[in-house]
């Protein structure tokens, strides 16, 4: 199983030196994956949650790539209706080649209805959106030239070079917990990418429905790539008033025992609290994570101790 790190590329102290740092200090301390995650209007709902400065996840992307030599690189998630998929697959592309094929497209539908206001994308029809953007995003990464018809794009004889190191093309990990979303995974995805999940919840419902889903569409079940929460605390929290990551260190080490026991890939570590305040620092954010590498996980291994 292989551990990232979730980079915090917004609120008050996100900075190109503090991006840097959040990489190559993941790097150093072994984890196998960095993500970054996406808005490109800063309308107040996205405020709220995600304040300003916020660094976009491809220009990023692509400086780290430049100042890393093996990690991963990806994103959660990209909102796939708010770019053309041309552009999209481009982008990408670009980074795989860039990295030398170290990228991960992590997508998702989008929440913030005033942000897709602002961008002139309509909010209701985004779900089936990002079904044909995908689709013309996986044509266009796989044809040196393209042509893709679709119900949303549609485009011929694209020249698309330069195509993804990885083949047939960069894995993609598909974001959302409902059942359109688990459709999604399983039709154009290669990993589930559910996030701040509860343990109980994962093997009880979120797994059984994909595997069935998974059957129905008569297709593989997709790997599982979560993320989760990391925040640890000085005792043990009850059960039930956590979820995956949140507690002491014996609580994490279990939690991520237990996912690597439930066959996860990837696993990735959040350090965000839901907290905008708390991005004036990110020290305490680093001190977690160097624990986790030094007290839980054998990296060089990509297990967990």
């Amino acid at each position: 199983m292989r551990v990232g790190v979730n980079l915090i590329n917004f609120g008050p102290a996100a900075s190109p030196e503090s991006l840097e740092r959040w990489t190559t200090l993941a790097e150093a301390l072994g984890y196998h994956l960095v993500m970054i995650s996406d808005h490109i209007a800063v309308t107040p709902d996205v405020q709220e949650k995600y304040p300003a400065p916020l660094y976009d996840p491809f220009i990023t992307l692509a400086w780290l790539a430049g100042r890393t030599t093996k990690i991963e690189l990806g994103t959660t998630v990209i909102i796939i209706p708010y770019r053309d998929p041309i552009h999209t697959a481009r982008m990408t592309a670009n980074i795989d080649q860039i990295s030398g094929g170290r990228f991960i497209l992590g997508v998702g539908v989008g929440w913030a209805q005033q942000e897709f206001e602002a961008l002139g994308v309509p909010f209701k029809t985004r779900g089936a959106m990002t079904n044909d953007y995908l689709r013309a995003i996986k044509t266009l990464w796989t044809n040196e030239v393209a042509t893709y018809e679709g119900p949303f794009s549609t485009f011929k004889d694209i020249h698309a070079t330069p195509l993804p190191v990885r083949k047939p093309h960069p894995p993609i990990w598909v974001g959302g917990a409902s059942d359109a979303a688990l459709r999604r995974a399983v039709r154009l995805g290669n990993g589930w990418h559910p996030i701040r999940i509860r343990l109980d919840w994962l093997k009880e419902d979120g797994l059984p429905r994909m595997k069935r889903i998974a059957d129905e569409e008569g297709l593989p079940v997709p790997s599982l790539c979560p993320r989760i929460k990391l925040h640890l605390t000085e005792s043990a929290m009850p059960d039930n008033e956590r979820v995956a990551g949140v507690g002491s260190l014996d609580q994490v080490h279990a939690d991520l025992a237990e996912l690597e026991k439930m066959g996860a890939d990837y696993v990735l570590l959040d350090t965000f609290m839901d907290d905008p305040e708390a991005t004036r620092s990110h020290e305490p954010a680093w001190a977690q994570l160097m624990t986790v590498a030094e007290k839980i996980l054998d990296l060089e291994k990509q297990t967990v101790r």
